[in-house]
């Protein structure tokens, strides 16, 4: 029995949705109030109800979200934060504790995932072992959502005030690493990956390790350019790639190959506007001229960890 896991965090989620969708609904100011309510609440439903609904309920919710963000159903009330002057005395008073709710997420993470994780009273068990870390990650979202109230002094209302002017400002872009997942998962299904497979066996010289491992890390940055997401990617890229060529072929190790064949499609993730939640909708937020600043910004940063992810696994996995 655990006393936490993922379907805690689901309702949390729900919840929090479904007071957003009905904000909006209450805004009598909103212009496209009903179509942004339906939007949001349709999420809610679908982190609330998921599992228990028939798969294809789920898709026709999906689908009609997507009708809804696609004929501009949706739509921002224009509702201001603080002002400059207020932020301003805030980070006064604050100083560096403003930085301590942010940083109690990845403390939560590491400490759940090494720690909290081993903790357990006969069968029942702190927190879920088949997702400890996503678990524990979730576990700081809520603990750094009570340590800002603490610091700020802000009312229990605001968190939700302030999450449904993000959400909205950010818009459907917000489901697009779950969309595109999904599509990962299909394209497996479909058999992209034996395609992919035979595709790179012709084109390249497969059978030396290194060549494995080049094809492996850029197909995965490059598949995760076209999708916008490593997870579309992995599923496709590591049947058709990674699992024939690096573990079947030259005996590589699964474990270390799956670790930083991920870690290389993060890269494609820093060079794709498809990755709109990541790229694109920061330098909205920011108000930035380019909206393709982000992007290039990233650049550098990319090209240097794909490169040593292609040297650390060529040295790693086939020796461990």
């Amino acid at each position: 029995m655990k006393l936490l896991n993922l379907e805690v965090f689901y309702v949390i989620a729900g919840i929090f949705l479904l007071l957003v969708a009905g904000r909006i609904a209450l805004d009598r100011t909103h212009a496209k109030r009903w179509g942004s309510a339906l939007f949001w609440g349709l999420l809610a439903v679908t982190f609330l109800a998921g599992k228990s609904l028939p798969p294809v309920a789920v898709g026709y919710m999906m689908l009609a979200m997507v009708g809804l963000a696609a004929t501009k159903r949706m739509g921002f009330a224009g509702e201001t934060g603080t002002s400059a002057e207020e932020r301003a005395a805030s980070a006064e008073l604050l100083q560096n504790r403003i930085f301590a709710p942010a940083l109690l997420i990845p403390a939560t993470a590491v400490v759940g995932t090494l720690l909290l994780s081993k903790l357990h009273v006969g069968d029942w068990w702190l927190l879920d072992s088949a997702n400890t870390t996503v678990t524990a990650v979730c576990l700081g979202a809520v603990g750094a959502v009570g340590l800002a109230l603490g610091l700020t002094g802000a009312r229990p209302a605001t968190p939700v005030r302030e999450g449904s002017r993000l959400m909205q400002t950010v818009g459907w872009a917000l489901i697009l690493p779950q969309l595109l997942a999904a599509l990962g998962g299909i394209f497996a299904q479909a058999g992209v990956g034996p395609v992919v497979a035979e595709l790179a066996a012709h084109a390249l010289p497969t059978q030396y390790p290194f060549v494995a491992v080049v094809a492996y890390c850029t197909g995965m940055a490059l598949f995760t350019i076209c999708m916008g997401n490593a997870f579309a990617a992995f599923p496709v890229i590591t049947l058709g790639i990674g699992l024939p060529l690096i573990v079947q072929q030259h005996h590589g190790n699964p474990a270390i190959m799956a670790a930083i064949g991920m870690l290389s499609g993060y890269c494609g993730t820093l060079l794709t506007p498809m990755a709109a939640n990541f790229n694109l909708v920061p330098a909205m937020l920011l108000e930035l001229k380019d909206k393709n600043a982000v992007i290039k910004a990233q650049v550098p940063i990319a090209l240097v960890i794909i490169t040593a992810n292609i040297l650390i696994m060529y040295f790693c996995v086939y020796r461990f």
